[in-house]
């Protein structure tokens, strides 16, 4: 009897679960991913794009190669999830499975902040990264304001490389001492759920840049006209140039159908990701796991690429009887670009109680060549 998996969404977890279930499966089952797009691109090399480094044709992959690894490819908008009866509409269109991994991610919603989209230009879209180099080409010198937009979003250090590189980028062209470069977040401190001391790094290492840090800085609005920021704290700001991480959002669709709690996100067992409906996983970024210091797991690519490991996994197992049953452990890294060549990382357990054992190397030129070759790995081992 021949069964069907269907992966909704082709980001990292999605791709990851996608083929891993391919090669452990028989080729009598089906493994269908299903996206919007048409394109794959690695999101750490947003932060290159926007400095110029990269062209995003050199970190993007069409979908439509993922059948020669005998994954059949799906495009189109999920109108519909019936997580109870194992069924999704795409474009009106019905499907039935045995099993679901929703790997969607998290939607941005700059819009719920006043004024943000108008003034300012996204760090986590490609057109946002794209504008954002192109606005960076132009800037001969003033004030550009970087801000996260709510205290949890994915990808944790990617607004203070953000700092970093735009910092490197500026003395590059002979322009750092014409510009004033300053932090707003609505955090307390970098990186909160890695704890006080990778917090402390790399707050250290903005400063040290001479990037003025404002923490607990919640964004009210922003008038785009006068170029001018308000925060709840009563603060404001100007700018020339403004950057910002935007607030997240778990995907409409998956709000509608009860597969969210009071977060507003996809609550999964921490360990084997399964959701309250049976043969129902959630991985990566639109998932909430609790941890024991009162915040949940920092949404990153390597928790869904880990996440997307352990479905797999089990889900061939209860199929097919054959190899083991894994958990996801809490496990993770992330690179943190600091520019000039050079980058740091950190490491550690983000499962550990009564706080996660987090540890910062670098930076360094090491780690930066790291992070090129997994970009590369990730690129020509995937597609």
């Amino acid at each position: 009897m021949s069964r069907t998996v269907l992966v909704l969404g082709a980001g990292i977890g999605g791709i990851v679960a996608a083929e891993t279930l391919r090669k452990l499966l028989p080729a009598s089952d089906r493994v269908i991913a299903v996206d919007r797009s048409g394109q794959h691109f690695f999101p750490p090399s947003l932060l290159w794009l926007m400095v110029g480094e990269r062209k995003a044709e050199e970190f993007s992959r069409p979908l439509d190669r993922l059948p020669r690894y005998g994954i059949e490819f799906r495009q189109g908008n999920i109108t519909r999830i019936d997580p109870a009866q194992l069924e999704v509409e795409i474009d009106g269109r019905s499907l039935r499975a045995d099993a679901l991994v929703i790997a969607l991610g998290a939607e941005y919603a700059p819009e719920t902040i006043p004024g943000l989209a108008e003034a300012g230009l996204c760090i986590y879209t490609m057109e946002g990264a794209t504008a954002i180099r192109d606005a960076l080409a132009r800037f001969s010198g003033g004030r550009i304001v970087i801000l996260t937009a709510a205290p949890q979003y994915k990808c944790p250090a990617a607004p203070y490389e953000t700092a970093l590189l735009v910092d490197s980028y500026l003395h590059k062209r002979g322009l750092r001492e014409k510009t004033t470069i300053e932090f707003f977040a609505a955090e307390p401190r970098p990186m909160f759920v890695a704890g006080p001391e990778m917090g402390a790094a790399v707050r250290g290492m903005v400063e040290a840049r001479g990037i003025a840090y404002h923490p607990e800085h919640q964004v009210k609005e922003v008038d785009a006209a006068n170029r001018r920021i308000s925060f709840a704290n009563g603060a404001s700001a100007e700018y020339d140039l403004l950057l910002y991480v935007p607030p997240h959002r778990a995907p409409a669709l998956v709000r509608e159908v009860g597969l969210t709690n009071e977060s507003g996100w996809v609550p999964v067992d921490r360990h084997t990701l399964q959701t309250q409906f049976e043969s129902v996983f959630a991985i990566g970024d639109i998932t909430t796991i609790p941890l024991k210091m009162g915040r949940p797991l920092p949404k990153a690519g390597v928790f869904a690429h880990g996440q997307a490991e352990v479905v797999a996994h089990n889900i061939a197992h209860a199929w097919t009887g054959e190899g083991t049953t894994r958990q996801f452990t809490g496990e993770g890294m992330c690179f943190i670009e600091t520019g000039s060549g050079r980058a740091g990382i950190g490491k550690g357990n983000f499962y550990a109680e009564p706080t996660p054992q987090v540890e910062m190397r670098g930076p360094n030129r090491f780690w930066h060549m790291g992070k090129i070759l997994y970009e590369k790995y990730w690129l020509y081992r995937r597609f």
